[in-house]
C-alpha cells in the first residue's frame, strides 16, 4: 500500500475513519455493517471473475465477494483509510484470502484502471462521501467490462434520523448539509444510474430501522455527526451560536418521541445495474 496525499476534504474523511478502524465493524450494531455487505453482494448474484469493491473499509465486501468466488475469483479493495485498510488485511489474512483479495490505499475518485477490466464493481455506504458522484459512476462504468455489473448500497432520503434533523435545522442557518439527497428515493436512484449510462436497473427495497432513545441521538449521534466532514460548516460556529444550533436539533427530536423511542429509519437500496 502506498502513501497518498488527498486534499482537507478527503484528508478529513480518512482521518475519521482511522480513528474507527477498531470499532467500524461494530458500529450501528448487530452486525449491521456485514449484513449491508453481504446482502449487496447476494443481490448481485456472483459468479466468478474479477471484483472492484470501492471504499471496502474493513474488507466486509471483498471478503463476502472472495468466499462466494472461491479461487475463480480475484477482488482488488480500494480505500483511503490505512487503519481501516489495515483490519482488512488482518481479516484477509486469518480467512486465507490473500490469493484472491488485494488492497489498495488510494482514493476511489482519482485512482485509475484500464477500461473494462472488471465483471463487477461495488461500493457499499460510501457515496455521500464523493465529491462527484456522477462523473465517478461514469468512469466506474467504463472499467466494467460489457455486461458488467455495478452494484450500490445507497439510503433514502428519510434514513439516520439524526442528520436528518441535522440537514432540517442546517436550512435556517442557510447551510446545506448533503448527505443521501441523490439516492433520496428509488427514483432518484435509478435516475442517477441511468444518468451514469447503465442499463437493467434493479433496486432492492430493504429496512433497517429501528426504535432508540432520545438520549443517544440527542447526545451521542450529536457528537458524531458534528465530526462528519460535510457538517464542517458548523464546526466554523462560534459556540454561542453552535450551542443554540444544538438546542434547535434537541428540540426538533423531542417532537419526535413515541413511547417507543424515536424511529430511526434506515430505509436502504440495493442498486445493481449492467453497463
Amino acid at each position: 500500500m502506498t502513501k497518498i496525499e488527498p486534499n482537507k476534504f478527503k484528508q478529513t474523511i480518512a482521518d475519521i475513519y482511522d480513528r474507527r478502524r477498531e470499532t467500524y465493524d461494530r458500529g450501528g450494531g448487530d452486525n449491521w455493517h456485514y449484513k449491508l455487505a453481504n446482502r449487496l453482494v447476494q443481490c448481485a448474484n456472483l459468479q466468478s471473475g474479477r471484483v472492484l469493491d470501492l471504499a471496502t473499509g474493513t474488507g466486509m465486501v471483498a471478503i463476502a465477494a472472495a468466499e462466494k468466488m472461491g479461487v475463480s475469483g480475484r477482488v482488488i479493495g480500494v480505500d483511503i483509510s490505512s487503519g481501516l485498510l489495515a483490519v482488512a488485511q488482518q481479516k484477509i489474512d486469518a480467512a486465507g484470502l490473500n490469493n484472491i483479495i488485494e488492497l489498495k490505499l488510494a482514493d476511489i475518485e482519482t485512482i485509475d484502471f484500464p477500461q473494462a477490466s472488471f465483471d463487477y464493481i461495488f461500493c457499499c455506504s460510501a457515496l455521500p462521501l464523493l465529491t462527484d458522484v456522477t462523473a465517478d459512476l461514469h468512469l466506474w462504468r467504463s472499467w466494467l467490462k460489457p455486461e458488467g455489473k455495478l452494484g450500490l448500497c445507497v439510503f433514502a432520503e428519510t434514513a439516520f434520523v439524526a442528520g436528518v434533523v441535522l440537514q432540517k435545522v442546517a436550512r435556517r442557518y442557510g447551510i446545506n448539509i448533503v448527505m443521501s439527497d441523490l439516492t433520496g428515493t428509488e427514483a432518484k436512484t435509478h435516475d442517477l444510474l441511468k444518468t451514469a449510462g447503465y442499463r437493467n436497473t434493479q433496486i432492492i427495497t430493504e429496512q433497517y430501522g429501528y426504535y432508540t432513545d432520545f438520549e443517544s441521538v440527542a447526545i451521542k449521534d450529536w457528537d458524531i455527526s458534528l465530526q462528519h466532514p460535510h457538517c464542517q460548516p458548523l464546526q466554523n460556529f462560534e459556540p454561542q451560536q453552535l450551542e443554540q444550533f444544538k438546542a434547535e436539533y434537541i428540540s426538533e427530536l423531542k417532537d419526535l418521541v413515541t413511547e417507543q423511542g424515536i424511529w430511526n429509519d434506515i430505509t436502504t437500496y440495493f442498486a445493481i445495474a449492467k453497463k
